[in-house]
């Protein structure tokens, strides 16, 4: 097992009926900003409740924070921030608007141009470049991302998706109510599911170090994803089902897993530039490359493919090619079984685009990706290829 510092500030108010914990830890005086995405949270009712548990506080209010939120969105909330004095943003969304009002936060803070935040990549952005960061707060209404307990953002700005990160950024409370996420649309749950699954996977399907721990929590997260998946896609209001996806698409990056362990995020970034691209679902683009990584990769993975064989899908018949195949197969049925598609062709991507989407992880910088850094374009050319 790798060394590592784990830090994870993030207040967890989990359950039914936790809206009124707002009033407990936002400053009774303070003015706040809620932040938002589309009308849903407006239709739905829940921005009118938080309005009336924030009772005699100052209100104002950002909404269309994208599902892929944007640098050019976000950078009109930071001048309501300061022109307002907002001391506290409270985020009712998912992940999405939760990343964005990250940025938000980070942004305000900044005394130049913001946009140079987004150059930091994986790396923190150092405490001294930031003034005082507007603390948040947020309202889970989507499980997938995460973000509701990490310290990371995705933004988007003109064609790439810019991962930003501080130790700053994390949400000094959550309220993850599983009841709240009872009228989403299909689909987005079953994009849900799949994040969740791949984050998890991102962080285990590397090579063994002998964290014991991380590994069996992490076999732990992807089997509940396995046996709730299905049910809390066609039985949305499945407390006990849905409950369990909060939680485990929270677990899966929160940190814990993917302490002391190398991980892999090549799926994300190739699947980021199918979104920036193509307008593909975060989601969907993880179910249609995450299976042709672990082809590509797999004398790489080998150790670990057998181990998730194994331990994950139960196989023990075969030789090592047999049970890797089956794997494989298991886990993009398994995607499909939520009603995703897991070929770049159903979504009328081909392969003549494969060389612009390669343009484009070779102008982000993209070139060394996989725990090992040997990731090159020409591999992700093959993963592309094997993705159609």
């Amino acid at each position: 097992m790798f060394n590592f510092d784990f830090y994870n500030p993030t207040r967890i108010l989990f359950g039914k009926d936790r809206l009124d914990s707002i009033h407990e830890y936002i400053p009774i005086d303070a003015t706040v900003l809620i932040t938002y995405g589309g009308g849903s949270a407006i239709k739905s009712g829940l921005i009118a409740k938080v309005k009336t548990i924030l009772g005699k506080r100052k209100v104002y209010e950002f909404g269309g924070i994208e599902p892929n939120p944007r640098y050019e969105t976000l950078v009109k909330a930071v001048e309501i921030v300061h022109s307002n004095n907002i001391d506290f943003i409270l985020a009712v969304g998912g992940g999405s608007v939760i990343d964005g009002t990250k940025f938000i936060t980070l942004a305000a803070s900044y005394n130049g141009d913001s946009r140079d935040l987004l150059k930091y990549g994986f790396r923190h952005i150092p405490a001294d470049v930031l003034g005082k960061v507007v603390p948040f707060g947020a309202v889970l209404t989507l499980p997938a991302t995460g973000s509701e307990m990490n310290n990371g953002a995705v933004i988007s700005y003109e064609h790439g998706k810019f991962p930003v990160m501080s130790e700053q950024s994390f949400p000094k409370f959550s309220i993850l109510d599983p009841a709240i996420t009872f009228t989403l649309p299909r689909n987005q749950v079953a994009n849900g599911v799949i994040d969740a699954f791949i984050h998890t996977m991102e962080q285990y399907m590397t090579f063994p170090v002998d964290a014991r721990v991380q590994d069996r929590m992490a076999e732990g997260l992807l089997l509940t994803l396995i046996e709730i998946g299905a049910a809390t896609v066609s039985e949305p209001e499945n407390y006990d089902a849905r409950a369990n996806l909060v939680w485990s698409a929270t677990m899966a990056l929160n940190g814990i897993i993917g302490t002391g362990v190398p991980q892999d995020w090549t799926t994300h970034m190739i699947g980021h530039e199918l979104t920036a691209l193509f307008g593909i679902d975060h989601g969907q683009t993880l179910a249609i490359i995450y299976p042709a990584v672990l082809d590509v990769r797999r004398i790489q993975k080998n150790a670990k493919l057998l181990q998730y064989a194994e331990r994950v899908w139960n196989i023990h018949k075969g030789n090592d090619n047999e049970k890797i195949d089956l794997a494989i197969q298991k886990t993009r049925d398994f995607f499909e079984s939520l009603g995703v598609k897991t070929h770049l062709s159903l979504h009328n991507v081909y392969a003549d685009k494969i060389p612009v989407i390669i343009e484009q992880l070779k102008a982000h910088g993209l070139t060394a990706l996989s725990e090992t850094q040997d990731l090159t374009l020409d591999i992700s050319q093959k993963i592309l290829e094997k993705s159609i």
